[in-house]
């Protein structure tokens, strides 16, 4: 569980594919310090294991799905990622609970700047702009933010000078990958009112109307 506050923004240095699937190397800086071989840690918002730690950099291995649903696998050397520890009974809970795993990837549609503050527009796959509301949480690679404005399949929000410096914002463009975590609450509200839903269908039959004397 995660927080979507970036703790800090570390660099990828080698992304290896193996059969099926990939390792990825980051370099975390001083976040190395309180990671522990097996323990996670969030990049770009996806939650991974760390299972090699040498100097300041860790090494994590990516399932075909992992590949499949995030951004990861478009990662070059160089490319700057968004880094968090998991969230401790003690520590400040400043975004939103966030839980690591990515729910699709979108694309960059917008970024201007407004004064000292920019507009960040993220284009939103097929079925997930429902879970998106206005003044609702989006965690965007990794990033706890408050959706603005919504319009069509494009979601927007607001960042703040300290949110553009101290992310991987500073380094997008129109076009790049960014990994999308929807707020956790919609899709369970979701799943109790299909469960409701198909509970009521399964017990509408011809046998049971006419039980029933229709």
């Amino acid at each position: 569980m995660f927080t979507g506050l970036v703790e800090y923004v570390g660099t990828i240095e080698s992304l290896e594919r193996p059969s099926g699937g990939a390792r990825i190397r980051v370099n975390a800086g001083p976040l190395v310090d309180g990671l522990a071989k097996s323990g996670s840690i969030a990049v770009n918002g996806c939650c991974l294991t760390a299972v090699d730690i040498s100097g300041e950099t860790f090494a994590a291995d990516l399932s075909g799905e992992t590949l499949r649903r995030t951004s990861l696998g478009e990662m070059k050397p160089g490319t700057r990622v968004n880094l968090e520890r998991p969230l401790t009974a003690m520590k400040e809970l400043g975004g939103h609970f966030v839980q690591g795993h990515i729910d699709g990837v979108g694309r960059v549609a917008r970024l201007d700047s407004e004064g000292a503050n920019w507009w960040f527009g993220v284009r939103v796959p097929d079925g997930l702009a429902r879970y998106v509301a206005m003044k609702g949480s989006i965690a965007l690679d990794g990033i706890s933010l408050t959706v603005a404005a919504c319009h069509n399949d494009i979601v927007e929000t607001a960042i703040i000078p300290f949110t553009y410096e101290h992310t991987n914002l500073s380094s997008l463009k129109v076009g790049d990958a960014v990994n999308i975590e929807c707020d956790v609450l919609a899709k369970y509200v979701e799943r109790m009112i299909e469960a409701r839903q198909e509970t009521t269908a399964s017990r509408l039959s011809i046998a049971h109307l006419i039980e029933e004397g229709f």
